[in-house]
């Protein structure tokens, strides 16, 4: 059954309207006719069953059979932060983690970054991220699509560390250094409903100043087990690893 996001809080109603791309989506692309039904997901996570009961040229009418009872998102939330990497790596990485559970992903340029957005670029990159993790959120039934967030700055990063209870760092060199404890350590002192941000360097990884900056503002270091992992593969590994520890123990 597809899924559709909607922009406005859940209200109880006789009848909810379509418009816009779900619009086009539900009568040019699906071709859906009355009597079918769709996931309408609303702004504060909770999702409905609905029936199409009219289509007009402008609009899709429908109205609610049933409420979503299973919960789909991870009992903690998990910001991905990434430092620029090349290419399409970030869309990777976005699309997939917004699969695997993550309630946003936030990117910056860090010191190794190759990649330079201006802030015109920065806006049309955004809203094709958020196009990407709108319809991966719909494809894994998700109750939420993951916000996006690009930065001009990685001080605007380091700014919003005490937004969070915990902040970790994946550094290759601790990884190297056979350290493998930080990081489960760190999961274990989670509570349901904690927010946790998690900093991945792009391909050429972190310089020790941004480490040390890291550090100084509360940033935990850790390893992610003894092999070493591309930029877009770190934080697929670790949001399993988030989804082990809360949804499988």
């Amino acid at each position: 059954m597809q899924r559709y996001f909607l922009s406005e809080p859940y209200e109880t109603k006789e009848q909810y309207t379509i418009t816009g791309e779900n619009y086009h989506h539900i009568v040019r692309v699906m071709r859906m006719e009355p009597k079918q039904q769709v996931y309408l997901v609303f702004s504060d996570r909770l999702a409905i069953i609905a029936e199409i009961v009219d289509v007009t040229e402008e609009a899709v009418y429908l109205r609610e059979i049933s409420k979503e009872q299973a919960e789909k998102e991870l009992p903690v939330n998990v910001t991905i932060a990434c430092g620029y990497p090349k290419g399409d790596k970030l869309e990777w990485v976005v699309q997939k983690g917004t699969e695997l559970g993550s309630h946003e992903f936030i990117g910056f340029p860090a010191k190794s970054s190759v990649v330079k957005w201006d802030h015109k670029k920065l806006a049309k990159k955004t809203e094709r991220l958020k196009k990407i993790a709108t319809e991966a959120a719909e494809q894994s039934h998700r109750q939420f699509a993951p916000d996006i967030v690009l930065l001009e700055k990685e001080q605007e990063l380091i700014s919003i560390f005490s937004n969070y209870d915990k902040v970790l760092i994946a550094y290759e060199e601790s990884a190297k250094s056979g350290e493998r404890s930080s990081f489960a350590t760190a999961l274990s002192e989670l509570a349901v409903g904690a927010s946790i941000l998690i900093i991945f360097g792009p391909e050429g990884g972190f310089s020790p100043t941004e480490i040390e900056v890291f550090q100084e503002h509360g940033g935990i270091l850790c390893g992610l087990g003894p092999r070493i992992l591309r930029a877009e593969t770190a934080p697929l590994y670790v949001l399993s690893a988030i989804s082990y520890q809360f949804e499988l123990v």
